[in-house]
């Protein structure tokens, strides 16, 4: 997910205030993105259903960078109690990058402790599905899990275009992790005259020019549009045409180049308080604190569950969800298998059962529907969040009281289905860093715009080894 710096996943590295387990991180995530946890010492946990008729237990390796698919576990076992299978899971955060290189490790070496399934979050899944790690990973339709029951389930195709490889299913996620735009209704009835989210979409976008439209008439008003540029960076990040590499050269797509200029727009007219996400200020502004009342932010369902939600305080049930200017997702949580696990028919039939559980099963004892009502806890109303499958949603409540009682799931299942997964790089969460810094120089003064790229360029080069076009 989730919980991210997450995200920064889900996912979602999180405040000081709040630690949360996962961009997805999304997520996230999210969101990300760090895992919610400091601890980067492995931990290992074993839970088992009783025996089935067919003799041993299939034990299953679970690898992930938080609590979440492990916990899952638990409630899968719950309701498969015939299931003839234990899993032994490895939590390792991500946290100074700790995750993946012991992952790595563990898939070279195979054997019996090999993970069975893997986690990785939206930061750098493409590395397993895509990229130098994807060689381990088992297609989908070799477990029997098939493109015609991906469409069943109504799975957004930014999540199916990550988890592919040459046409071949290698991932799925349990989140869908498309954004939206989130408001106060009350500044929007102040400037727009409504808080009704139809007319607020058409206020906000489509397009960045109607944005700033919008952004001048809060200001007139005394509001910031956003906290930080940070916050309109995703959207524009995960919308451009092209990723930060094509055909093996360092290549700035002019949407996110024009990032330099809305950020600079944002800041020399003071539309935003000048914010950097994931800290304290930016906290503030989501509960009305900061130097300017703040009108929005860019987010996924986790950004409001996960993040949002704990920080709000007195604006509570004054926040409302619309389409954004522009398509996008952010953070997310992706499930694969280790392609060894289908030399074994009762492993691979026992992982492919799993993964279907928690990733394509729209019924509602599938990991989504409990996911998306907020139901894991028998008796406790928890957390409802945006799910990969519309078919869940649509059959789904996704009313939240921070969002005054709206139902999330009518802005959400169009959001993932206009979100593109078709511009990332195993690259990304390096480069994104490296620029964003950069934008924040010339933004400051501190560097003309030209002088800005070129040491963008230089850093990715020194850092990853990747000449420019």
């Amino acid at each position: 997910m989730k919980r991210m710096k997450r995200m920064k996943h889900l996912l979602i590295g999180i405040s000081a205030l709040l630690v949360m387990t996962t961009a997805l991180t999304a997520c996230g995530g999210n969101s990300k993105n760090e895992s919610s946890s400091n601890n980067t010492t492995p931990t290992e946990t074993n839970s088992s259903a009783g025996k089935g008729s067919s003799g041993e237990k299939v034990t299953i390796n679970l690898w992930s960078f938080t609590d979440e698919i492990p916990n899952m576990t638990t409630k899968y076992l719950e309701t498969h109690p015939d299931a003839n299978v234990e899993f032994k899971t490895t939590v390792i955060a991500t946290t100074d990058g700790a995750y993946q290189p012991a992952l790595d490790q563990a898939l070279a070496g195979g054997g019996k402790d090999a993970p069975d399934i893997y986690a990785a979050e939206a930061a750098f899944v493409l590395k397993y599905t895509q990229g130098d790690a994807s060689g381990y990973a088992a297609n989908y339709a070799d477990l029997g899990l098939t493109d015609q029951m991906v469409k069943d389930a109504g799975i957004a195709q930014y999540s199916v275009d990550i988890g592919s490889k040459d046409g071949e299913l290698k991932a799925l996620g349990y989140q869908a992790t498309g954004g939206a735009f989130i408001y106060r209704r009350s500044i929007a009835k102040d400037v727009f005259g409504t808080d009704d989210p139809a007319a607020i979409k058409n206020e906000v976008g489509p397009g960045w020019d109607k944005f700033f439209d919008a952004a001048a008439k809060l200001k007139a008003k005394g509001y910031g549009i956003v906290s930080g540029d940070g916050d309109i960076w995703h959207a524009i990040e995960n919308s451009s045409d092209k990723g930060w590499i094509v055909d093996g050269k360092l290549h700035i797509d002019p949407k996110r180049e024009q990032f330099l200029d809305l950020s600079k727009k944002l800041k020399d007219n003071g539309y935003h308080n000048d914010t950097t996400d994931w800290t304290e200020a930016w906290y503030a502004d989501m509960s009305g604190s900061g130097a300017q009342p703040i009108f929005g932010f860019f987010g996924p369902a986790w950004l409001i569950n996960y993040v949002m939600n704990g920080q709000v305080k007195d604006t509570n049930g004054d926040w409302a969800v619309t389409e954004p200017p522009t398509g996008f997702f952010w953070g997310g949580t992706w499930l694969l298998a280790n392609k060894e696990v289908t030399k074994d028919e009762a492993k691979k039939k026992a992982v492919a059962d799993f993964i279907n559980w928690v990733t394509l099963d729209t019924s509602e004892t599938g990991l989504q529907y409990f996911w998306a009502n907020g139901t894991m806890k028998e008796g406790e109303a928890g957390t409802k969040d945006s799910v990969a499958s519309s078919v869940v949603m649509a059959k789904s409540n996704g009313e939240v009281p921070m969002l005054g009682g709206q139902n999330m799931f009518d802005i959400f299942v169009p959001a993932n289905e206009n979100a593109s997964g078709k511009n990332l790089t195993q690259y990304d969460e390096t480069i994104n860093k490296l620029w964003r810094d950069q934008v924040r120089e010339y933004t400051a003064g501190n560097k003309s715009r030209e002088d800005a790229i070129k040491t963008f360029k230089q850093q990715v080069k020194d850092q990853l080894g990747i000449d420019s076009e």
